[in-house]
């Protein structure tokens, strides 16, 4: 059985004010030909299709369209979806029961009850049944009701609860068993802050919503999304495939992709790629491979001096970093002014830039000779090392060596 692996779309996305709805929709046409070259069973997106909670329109008919581009390509896969922090749950859950008929289990929310489960999806091929357990984003006080509180009346953690959860359904180990989850998955005995996260992702504080990697144990694979960066959480079965597209700076020059996983029997063995061996880091039953996918626009940084920018020029998204070696704030206003034709040469060179940062440049002089006869106090000898610093700075440094010397 074959899997296309997506997720964290967002939809409706602004990259710094620029509109990426052009970008998108290549992006998500991209996907779609993808499908209809590969031919998989089923196309699993694990949550955040949309950027907020409540999308505008063109962010809905950009979804729309790309659906009926899936089922276009793919007619015969089953289109598995669910609900990110970023979705309105309730929203996705519209019309649920009537698209499953139409082969699109759109979940929006996680069991609400006692006697609900987790949504289970199952598919059969020659090795037999595949299910696929469909469990949207979950915060501990949406399943509070299901899973119970602690001795002292408080929810449980984001871990304890996922492991709650997981634990009320009866999972048969001997089939081959998917987990579609939107959550932040660590590897086993790994800390949250070791994770690298992308400037686009919403962050907990103190990275509460940080969940063992060890709660997954009884998947042959995990369909994660959340993680922008693409990424395996210990395993080659646990995947985020992270967004198609950049969503922030911070994701410039990441290669983006549709994670591609095939299933095979529960007890069968890769070969190797040379076909010398067995592969025993294959993932057991399953065999990922990454389709690459290419922007319309990619995201760089540029950073240099104006004319080393001004020779990259291109039509990505840049956020350029000019290199200067003063600051600004002691120019002339007729400095000031050279200083906005600067920008706009810079904007003429870049159609598609994000933002420019500047990043003065302050090099120490090392050819002031200190003598017996004229020795400089700690304050001037700063001074001249950092090499002209402003009032606020000499005033810091002032304040830092009385604060050494009492």
């Amino acid at each position: 059985m074959k899997l296309f692996h997506i997720s964290d779309l967002h939809l409706g996305l602004r990259l710094l004010n620029r509109d990426l709805a052009e970008d998108q929709r290549f992006i998500l046409r991209q996907i779609a030909d993808l499908a209809e070259r590969e031919r998989p069973d089923a196309v699993i997106i694990a949550g955040d299709i949309y950027d907020k909670a409540v999308p505008s329109a063109e962010a809905v008919e950009l979804f729309d369209l790309f659906i009926g581009w899936l089922t276009e390509a793919v007619p015969e896969a089953e289109l598995m979806l669910i609900s990110g922090n970023h979705d309105s749950g309730p929203r996705l859950n519209c019309f649920r029961s009537v698209l499953e008929k139409q082969q699109i289990h759109m979940i929006g929310l996680p069991p609400q009850t006692e006697q609900e489960s987790i949504e289970k999806v199952t598919l059969q091929d020659a090795y037999g049944p595949v299910h696929f357990y469909l469990l949207p984003f979950v915060k501990p006080s949406m399943v509070k009701q299901i899973v119970g509180t602690d001795e002292n009346g408080n929810n449980f953690s984001y871990e304890e609860t996922l492991r709650r959860l997981i634990a009320r359904e009866e999972i048969d180990t001997s089939a081959r068993n998917v987990l579609v989850s939107h959550q932040f998955y660590l590897p086993a005995g790994r800390d949250a802050d070791d994770v690298e996260r992308m400037e686009s992702e919403i962050r907990t504080a103190g990275n509460i919503d940080a969940v063992s990697a060890e709660v997954l144990a009884p998947f042959d694979y995990a369909a994660l999304g959340h993680i922008h960066k693409p990424m395996k959480v210990g395993s080659e079965i646990l995947r985020y495939c992270g967004t198609p597209l950049a969503c922030s700076v911070s994701e410039a020059g990441q290669k983006k992709g549709v994670i591609m996983a095939e299933l095979s029997g529960k007890d069968s063995e890769r070969p190797l790629a040379d076909g010398t061996g067995k592969d025993p880091d294959a993932g057991g039953c399953v065999r990922t491979t990454v389709l690459p996918l290419t922007p319309l626009r990619r995201v760089r940084k540029i950073s240099g001096t104006l004319d080393e920018i001004l020779a990259q020029r291109c039509d990505d998204y840049v956020s350029v970093t000019l290199q200067e070696k003063e600051d600004l704030s002691e120019k002339t206003p007729a400095e000031t002014e050279s200083a906005a034709d600067i920008q706009d040469r810079i904007r003429s060179a870049f159609p598609y830039l994000l933002e420019i940062r500047r990043e003065v440049v302050r090099t120490a002089d090392y050819t002031a000779e200190v003598t017996p006869e004229k020795q400089l106090d700690p304050f001037a000898m700063c001074c001249a090392f950092l090499k002209n610093p402003d009032d606020a700075e000499r005033e810091l440094l002032r304040d830092i060596i009385n604060d050494c010397h009492i």
